[in-house]
């Protein structure tokens, strides 16, 4: 605790010293593979078939509540040079799925920890926010499934003591940085031991709920190793100085979170399913450069990836 702590005031000391005044989860604009401009939404008409599958109050009410978690790294979800428009691919599928269904989102910008709590309290109708399908979030919520992202590591381009991304071992003895309430936080923390029954030291595992201290503190050597979305790395690799993606730790199908027994389901897995058919869903994931994370079709709740 004592040295995250540490490095989150670090990190917050650093944006003050160096005069930024936009949000810690605030990023530039993307660079190279992504067009955040580009229109792939405007195409995108109400189908009165699949429409006919909401529930009878919701399609009357026309308005379907988001809680979205903006964790400020592209390709999923980030916050523009306005530092209120929240761009993403995250939005654009949410929003392609509500005008298939003739509905308006209302979104609120939630930490992301608190998102999945928050439908089972009935706060939000959906979740947001990369939620990768996993069987312990399933015994709570359902998931209707629009991209196969997952696990992967970073560390710095300078920095050759982790040279692959196949297993938790070559973490052993490092300090691994990673988002809080994530599948990744939950894998790390859960297969610690594994260094111990291989006669290495712990990794230690400090965990924030805003990427831009994740990578502050790489940059500044705090954090050795981060864990964090497939996506999420490749585009920071891409776009941001010394930083090195490692490879693919393991694949997760990705979804919109609904309360358990959701009857929005049926309807969100349908429009997803007509926007792959139609080359919508294809537009939208080629706008964000994760054309490799594609599915087949949407599938309610699937089992999780081995």
């Amino acid at each position: 605790m004592r040295a995250r702590c540490l490095l989150m005031l670090t990190a917050v000391l650093a944006l003050v010293v160096s005069g930024c005044a936009a949000p810690a989860d605030a990023v530039d604009p993307p660079a190279s593979g992504v067009k955040p401009t580009e229109d792939v939404l405007s195409a995108v008409a109400e189908d009165e078939s699949i429409a006919a599958l909401l529930p009878a109050g919701v399609r009357q009410a026309g308005v379907v509540r988001f809680g979205s978690s903006v964790g400020g790294q592209p390709p999923s979800s980030y916050y523009a040079e306005d530092n209120k428009t929240v761009l993403g691919l995250d939005v654009d599928m949410s929003e392609a799925v509500a005008k298939t269904l003739g509905l308006r989102i209302e979104r609120e910008v939630a930490s992301f920890e608190t998102i999945l709590p928050s439908l089972t309290g009935g706060k939000y109708d959906v979740g947001t926010g990369n939620f990768g399908v996993t069987e312990a979030r399933k015994k709570t919520v359902d998931f209707v499934t629009y991209i196969n992202d997952g696990q992967g590591f970073a560390v710095r381009a300078d920095d050759n003591r982790v040279t692959r991304a196949d297993g938790l071992l070559p973490l052993c003895g490092l300090k691994v940085g990673t988002g809080a309430g994530t599948t990744f936080e939950a894998t790390l923390e859960r297969e610690k031991h594994r260094c111990g029954e291989a006669g290495k030291p712990d990794y230690e595992v400090l965990s924030f709920s805003e990427n831009a201290a994740i990578f502050l503190g790489l940059q500044q050597r705090h954090i050795d190793v981060v864990m964090s979305t497939i996506n999420g790395l490749r585009h920071a690799a891409a776009n941001q100085p010394n930083v090195k993606f490692l490879g693919e730790f393991k694949r997760l199908d990705v979804g919109f979170a609904l309360p358990k027994g959701s009857p929005l389901a049926p309807a969100f897995q349908a429009a997803v399913n007509k926007l792959i058919k139609d080359g919508a869903y294809q537009r939208i994931l080629a706008k964000w450069g994760t054309e490799d994370s594609a599915i087949p079709e949407s599938l309610i709740s699937p089992p999780e990836h081995a």
